[in-house]
């Protein structure tokens, strides 16, 4: 008995140390810290636009053309800068028309709601003083809306605009003209008395004068005046072939409506801003037909561009089924700001002020709106297209040639003959 108790005894303490000497389970891993998440990349653009007063309408196109590319641009993940792609925010105010006004906001947006970079106003005069507040605090704008070379012989290292030079606006509508019928001589040119207008007037006037045609009648009208009718009948009395008006889009509608009740007559009727609009159209119905406006862009036009819209059409497309009409040059030249913008930034690896400027003035790049290429002074080189209404309701390209929809119909019968 004594020895089955030891026997037992001796295989329990055998056991133990067994199971003493079992390695035991391996402890958890120790938690490993979790990434803290990439820190949310934007970069905030500022504008300040007329959404209300004398320009609102055209405004109103900037500010379409704007937010669509700011939200098209967003849903491929925004701008590319160096390994990271940044979203884009857009800070807008309303600066009524007025370019005082467009300077203090343009003031706010720098120095209180610190925005990285600034687009432009709507119309020479408001970017002419915006522009020399981004100057002041050196932050890069590239603008649509101001066409006036008096904004680009100031010296100034942060402005760019995608508008060819007011001087050039009506050229291409009377070389057109004079190709059709070099017996068109007799000019009357109405003029709206503001910075932009002044420079298409002196631009064509020096134009008319190298290809010997007769400036018999040139008077400026007041900015905002709803009455031109005094000016209508001087002109008439001049009996001119040519009517050509250095104009905004509500003046240019007011000249044409006056100028068919008082009786003006001409075989060519042209305007240097508000016929390539659809407003136009809409405001005028029938009596919009012959009139041709003069445009950088229209979805007629052939450009191939390394950008989201690649053409044109493409781009008149995707905007007509966002708003509802076909985007005029306004917007298209406010999409074009934006692409030199991601042009230059993606080229810099960078939104620091120095290293875009660098990249905006190198910028040479095919796009919907055309080349995007600016001259030393900041201005786009680009000519101009002319469109005309058409007795269907509609715009058409006409000019130039090779991307002419219709043949320009001339000459535009007596308002009294219609």
């Amino acid at each position: 008995m004594k020895i089955h108790l030891l026997v037992l005894l001796s295989l329990w303490v055998v056991a133990s140390l067994i199971a003493g000497c079992a390695t035991p389970p391996a402890a958890a891993p120790a938690a490993q810290p979790t990434a803290a998440p990439a820190k949310p990349c934007t970069i905030t653009f500022g504008a300040a636009v007329s959404l209300t007063g004398a320009t609102a309408k055209e405004g109103e196109y900037v500010k379409n053309g704007y937010n669509m590319f700011i939200e098209d641009i967003n849903k491929e993940g925004g701008f590319k800068v160096g390994s990271q792609k940044c979203t884009l925010v857009l800070k807008i105010y309303d600066d009524e028309s007025n370019a005082d006004t467009s300077a203090k906001l343009i003031e706010k947006l720098v120095t209180e709601d610190k925005v990285n970079l600034l687009l432009g106003p709507y119309g020479t005069g408001p970017v002419f003083s915006a522009s020399a507040i981004a100057e002041k605090y050196d932050v890069p704008m590239v603008e649509p809306g101001g066409a006036g070379m008096k904004i680009f012989t100031r010296g100034f290292k942060n402005v760019w605009g995608t508008l060819p030079a007011a001087p050039n606006y009506l050229n291409s509508a009377v070389d057109m003209i004079m190709a059709k019928d070099p017996s068109a001589k007799n000019v009357a040119l109405f003029i709206e008395n503001d910075s932009f207008s002044q420079e298409v007037a002196d631009g064509i006037t020096a134009y008319l004068k190298q290809k010997g045609l007769n400036l018999v009648y040139s008077e400026q009208y007041p900015k905002g005046t709803k009455d031109v009718s005094s000016l209508a009948t001087a002109a008439k009395a001049k009996n001119p072939d040519i009517v050509l008006g250095a104009s905004h889009l509500a003046d240019a509608e007011l000249v044409v409506k006056q100028a068919k009740d008082i009786g003006l007559n001409a075989k060519a009727w042209a305007f240097s801003v508000g016929p390539s609009t659809a407003e136009f159209g809409t405001a005028l119905g029938k009596d919009a037909t012959y009139i041709l406006g003069v445009t950088p862009w229209t979805p007629a036009m052939k450009f191939q561009g390394q950008d989201i819209y690649g053409t044109p059409q493409k781009f008149a497309d995707a905007f007509k089924a966002k708003y509802g009409y076909v985007p005029s040059y306004h917007s298209a030249s406010a999409v074009a700001t934006m692409i030199a913008f991601q042009k230059a930034i993606e080229a810099a690896g960078s939104i620091e002020p120095k290293a875009v400027r660098e990249q905006l003035n190198k910028l040479d790049v095919p796009t919907f709106y055309g080349q995007l290429k600016f001259s030393p002074e900041g201005i786009i080189v680009k000519p101009m297209g002319v469109v005309q209404w058409f007795d269907d309701g509609n715009m058409y390209t006409i000019w130039p040639k090779e991307v002419a929809e219709k043949d320009f119909i001339y000459p535009a019968p007596a308002w009294d003959k219609r």
